[in-house]
Parts: C-alpha cells; sequence; structure tokens
C-alpha cells in the first residue's frame, strides 16, 4: 500500500469503477443525456469510487502488490501482456 505503482493501479480502478455506475445507471433507466439527473448520476459514481478505495485498502494487506485480491500492479520494469513462446 505504500508504493506509488499501489496507488496508480487502485486510482486508475477507482476510475473505472466511477464511470462503470455511472454507465450502468444512465442505461439501466433508459434515460438519454438530457434526461439523466446528473447530481444523483454523480453520487451514485462517487459512493461506488469510495467503495473501489476503501476495497483496495482493506485488500492490501495480502500477498499481492496491487490493489486487489489477486491483482498485482504493474511497473514500467514488468511485462504486464501474454508471454512469447
Amino acid at each position: 500500500m505504500t508504493t506509488t505503482a499501489f496507488w496508480r493501479a487502485t486510482f486508475e480502478r477507482i476510475v473505472r469503477t466511477v464511470a462503470q455506475a455511472i454507465l450502468a445507471l444512465i442505461s439501466a433507466d433508459g434515460l438519454g443525456l438530457l434526461d439523466v439527473d446528473w447530481g444523483a448520476a454523480f453520487s451514485v459514481g462517487g459512493l461506488a469510487g469510495v467503495y473501489a478505495l476503501l476495497t483496495a485498502i482493506v485488500t492490501s494487506g495480502g500477498a499481492t502488490e496491487g490493489p486487489g485480491i489477486t491483482e498485482t500492479a504493474t511497473g514500467p520494469d514488468t511485462p504486464s501482456g501474454p508471454r512469447g513462446i
């Protein structure tokens, strides 16, 4: 939890979670962009982001280096794609 890679991966997870929550709210109601109550949408997205942050902090005491239970944060020196044969 004290590494830069952890906080970068956590920030990325928070941004994705907020975006997913807002998009889910918009699409679940079948609303158009002009019909959305943006205050409520960002409130739901913000709460989802707080949950993502708390999950990352709680799970950081495990054996992984990333913000998740099984995820490892990758840095510039760590390959993150599939390995060649």
